[in-house]
């Protein structure tokens, strides 16, 4: 390739170059961010030698958007590139400091021109797994903010109302649960809750969409809500129950949100070829493959090896050297996605798979932590797969761990 093209992206208004392969302007153009823009985009590479046999690399600073989707689809290379390693390459051009669009532009394509081979494409997924992609980041991201809803209304009923957290405290996901949800709906305050009625509570948890054990339930939480506790003030305790329905009310959202995109994730990930591959893996099940999926994607080229995709998981661990000092670590550039899908995964393992749970002890027995053993057995799930999805393999618990039924477990 002779022609390289930069782009410095903004919100209404891209700037353009292309240099060619000894560093000058060809072109320098602005153009707006809208179908116009973009074929005035593609106009200009063209008229520099774009084809759709040979197209011109793009260099930009973001890896999503509208753009940066049509590039993709035209079939060219594009490459997101830093904008912190962008302001390094513009000391190579210019001492002053001084932050220009046009600049920029050029030292976007100067970047591909002289250390492409250094910088990571944006890989070629197919339409299906980029669309599980937006799913299972969406879910995942719904599934941080119920965390996020969950922990202030916790913190918030600690100030007030404690009763109601000790009558969910033994329940799987405490306030969470529907039914919690509900009967706090109908009564945020400690007094209000103390007047609800066995038959009130009964029919909120029919509300809640409960079905067994309602007549036993709904007398515990009668006698549970009327305990005595530490009172605020009336009017106060009123005003804080008033409160409450706000971050309640985000609550009911973030656990919609997950469940709606859960499905509809799940849905797109068992339509996709490689599904069957991913969840034949102790451990994993629809929602986590989906995770996998959408951050390992499936361009077979992305990873020359497992090696790279560890590391891009950060799961292999990192040494530096200088001089007589040496240390070993773990990475903690990595992708945070896929880290957060692989511990849950690896420690859903330990129960799922008897050379997984090996595995883990052995390191546990080398003095790994918790955490360190996890990650470990996640970097050696995390090569079997790519050797499965590579070769186009189902998962076999002989060959991941030949060594288990002698009670050793390679490392």
């Amino acid at each position: 390739m002779d022609v390289f093209c930069g782009i410095d992206w903004a919100e209404d208004h891209h700037d353009v170059a292309v240099v060619d392969r000894d560093g000058r302007l060809l072109a320098s153009q602005r153009i707006s961010d809208d179908a116009a823009g973009l074929a005035r985009l593609l106009e200009l590479l063209a008229g520099h030698g774009d084809s759709p046999d040979d197209p011109v690399p793009v260099a930009i600073e973001t890896p999503r958007g509208l753009l940066v989707a049509c590039l993709r689809a035209t079939g060219r290379t594009v490459y997101p590139v830093n904008p912190m390693a962008v302001a390094r390459y513009r000391d190579r051009h210019s001492v002053a400091g001084r932050k220009s669009d046009k600049g920029d532009a050029a030292v976007l394509a100067n970047v591909l021109r002289t250390d492409r081979h250094a910088h990571r494409p944006l890989p070629a997924d197919s339409e299906l797994a980029q669309a599980i992609a937006v799913l299972a980041r969406a879910q995942q991201d719904a599934v941080w903010d119920r965390t996020a809803a969950h922990n202030k209304l916790r913190s918030h009923l600690r100030e007030y109302f404690p009763g109601f957290l000790a009558a969910f405290a033994a329940a799987r996901d405490g306030i969470m649960r529907p039914e919690a949800r509900v009967i706090l709906a109908a009564a945020p305050a400690p007094a209000d809750a103390a007047k609800l009625t066995v038959a009130q509570l009964r029919a909120l948890l029919r509300k809640a969409g409960r079905s067994r054990g309602i007549d036993a339930e709904a007398q515990r939480l009668h006698e549970t809500l009327r305990k005595e506790q530490m009172r605020q003030l009336p009017l106060v305790e009123q005003a804080m129950g008033r409160q409450t329905l706000a971050p309640l009310r985000q609550l009911e959202a973030a656990c919609a949100s997950a469940s709606d995109l859960e499905q509809a994730a799940a849905e797109s990930f068992n339509q996709h070829p490689d599904a069957g591959i991913i969840t034949s893996f102790p451990g994993i099940g629809t929602l986590t493959g989906a995770r996998v999926l959408a951050e390992t994607g499936d361009d077979r080229s992305r990873f020359q090896d497992a090696r790279g995709l560890k590391a891009y998981a950060g799961s292999a661990p990192i040494t530096r050297a200088s001089g007589k000092t040496r240390s070993v670590t773990h990475r903690k550039v990595k992708n945070n996605r896929l880290a957060a899908a692989g511990y849950t995964w690896a420690f859903a393992a330990l129960t799922a798979s008897p050379g997984a749970r090996a595995h883990y002890d052995r390191r546990r027995d080398a003095g790994d932590r918790h955490t360190a053993a996890q990650r470990n057995l996640f970097n050696r799930l995390l090569g079997c797969l790519h050797h499965c999805l590579q070769t186009r393999q189902h998962y076999d618990e002989t060959t991941a761990f030949p060594n288990q039924a002698t009670g050793k477990t390679a490392a």
